[in-house]
């Protein structure tokens, strides 16, 4: 399955980047982006759509990619999420993180969303992660690094869950939301169906 993913990259030269996100849909916390440029003629056996690995496989799979690859993590806030809105805040991140690569990739291709007037050019792809081994390299990527943010986010508000459910909206989140009302990582502009109109934070 890996080299399928490899060989999907190898049609668009030998200089090929990925991009991906995670967290565009859950209720709390950043939205985390990633790209890479994975080494030409070295396959890590296992990469693939990070949604279909483990947890663990995800975090060995984490340590290998980034000690050979080229690559660059944009974090965007729950603030600037709600002010520009989760595509626009995708799109800032995969902007930083592909002209991060500028100089290292002929081209990029990123999970789905279409990006202009970048330095690279880049290539949207449906279900990228599923189909090409540096955007779902860059997926690893992201999704591993969302969770450990998540999972320290979780020491200073264990209320909510956020080590099990990393902000999505789970019955267990969406109840202690109504319980204890938002707290500073909520994206107000995904909450307001949960907790009614009240804006107090728990601090």
């Amino acid at each position: 399955m890996t080299l399928d993913l490899y060989n999907f990259d190898k049609r668009y030269g030998l200089n090929v980047g990925g991009c991906d996100e995670a967290g565009r849909g859950p209720l709390a916390g950043p939205v985390v982006v990633a790209a890479c440029k994975m080494p030409t003629g070295f396959v890590i056996e296992g990469i693939n759509d990070s949604k279909k690995l483990s947890p663990v496989k995800r975090e060995i799979l984490y340590d290998r990619i980034i000690k050979c690859a080229d690559y660059h993590i944009a974090v965007i806030d729950e603030k600037t999420i709600d002010e520009i809105n989760i595509l626009q805040a995708t799109i800032k991140g995969m902007t930083e993180c592909i002209c991060a690569l500028e100089g290292k990739c002929d081209v990029v291709l990123v999970d789905a969303v279409k990006l202009n007037n970048l330095p690279i050019r880049t290539i949207p792809i449906i279900k990228g992660d599923a189909q090409s081994y540096n955007i779902a390299a860059a997926s690893i990527i992201a999704k591993v690094y969302r969770d450990k943010l998540m999972t320290e986010y979780d020491k200073i508000y264990p209320m909510y869950g956020f080590s099990t459910h990393k902000g999505y909206g789970t019955k267990a989140h969406i109840d202690a939301l109504r319980k204890y009302g938002p707290c500073q990582i909520h994206r107000a502009t995904f909450i307001g169906n949960f907790t009614g109109e009240s804006s107090e934070k728990v601090q």
